[in-house]
């Protein structure tokens, strides 16, 4: 389920190659002192607690060890599957490798929590839920060779569902076909870029299988992976407010991410019995390394917008402009 490594009563000496099984999730902690010694634990591990100033990404700074670690303990027993999953996918991505087989692989180990215990517990407690029609749940609008893509259901801090998948998804492919768009820039109205999955929309799919196959054939994450690829800096995201779960996800594609101050950023799907389902244990991976990837999913802690800077899941921030809809 959880194992703790406290780093000041170990050392590399009592390194286990693991090769036999899926480690499962291991926290190591310890001191500064600690982590200069540590170096096997910093790659095996899950990730690593300090209360000291590291900046290496495998490890993640923390107020308090003892309550970091209480929480994540009684998190992994409420949802040891998930918690699970989440680190074999996570060790099995490559960041530095192709999109395809990363969110096929993610998509996989989703559909598996779909059809499990925790994911059916959390729908019983939620019960039935009605999803809001949104005429027009994403616009696109060309601006020279601009292309500015907004979510657009503000009444519901922009929560994405399937039809707002696919405005998004027909938005991006009209870029990708057309070689004159030299920029997108990916908004949000209201008071929030997205934050994450329309928990109403959740459990609609007939069965897991279906829903892996509308994820992986129908993808914004590819088609923003694949348009990154062409655009570089110029496939841009300016977040705010509530950045969670698929809108995180799918803004880390981007190949610029501007966060307005009052940004917040998290991966919540645990507390569902799921893992990220919209590539972000590729996305948000490659650019904060599987280590704090682990920590937001597995904690269910958010960060800041001067924390995600420092980390490198943001690249820049921004002020809003005077009457700015957002």
């Amino acid at each position: 389920m959880l194992r703790v490594v406290d780093l000041s009563r170990t050392s590399d000496l009592d390194a286990e190659t693991g090769a036999a099984s899926p480690p499962g999730v291991i926290v190591a902690h310890g001191s500064a002192a600690d982590l200069a010694r540590s170096e096997y634990w910093f790659d095996t591990a899950t990730f690593t607690l300090t209360e000291d100033i590291c900046t290496d990404r495998r490890v993640v700074m923390v107020g308090s060890v003892p309550e970091a670690l209480a929480e994540l303990t009684a998190r992994c027993r409420q949802w040891p599957h998930a918690s699970s999953v989440c680190d074999d996918v996570l060790r099995a991505v490559e960041p530095a490798g192709p999109a395809l087989p990363a969110v096929v692989t993610e998509s996989l180990a989703y559909s598996t929590l779909q059809a499990g215990p925790e994911f059916a517990r959390w729908l019983a407690e939620r019960g039935p839920a009605r999803l809001p029609h949104s005429a027009d749940p994403v616009l696109a609008q060309r601006d020279g060779d601009i292309l500015r893509i907004t979510f657009n259901r503000p009444q519901r801090h922009n929560a994405f569902s399937t039809d707002a998948r696919g405005a998004l998804l027909d938005a991006l492919t009209v870029a990708q076909l057309d070689p004159s768009v030299t920029g997108i820039v990916l908004r949000g109205n209201g008071p929030s870029f997205c934050s994450g999955g329309d928990l109403a929309e959740f459990g609609t799919f007939s069965d897991p299988a279906s829903a892996h196959l509308a994820r992986t054939r129908h993808s914004p994450a590819l088609a923003l992976d694949a348009l990154t690829a062409r655009l570089g800096h110029a496939c841009r995201a300016e977040v705010h407010g509530r950045v969670m779960g698929s809108g995180l996800e799918m803004a880390a594609f981007c190949g610029w991410v501007a966060a307005r101050g009052d940004s917040v950023f998290g991966l919540p799907e645990l507390s569902l019995g799921l893992i990220p389902g919209a590539g972000g244990t590729l996305s948000v991976t490659r650019r904060i390394g599987r280590w704090r990837t682990a920590y937001l999913v597995l904690s269910g802690r958010t960060i800041d917008a001067d924390t995600a800077l420092e980390w490198g899941l943001a690249d820049s921030t921004y002020v809003a402009a005077q009457g700015d809809s957002q």
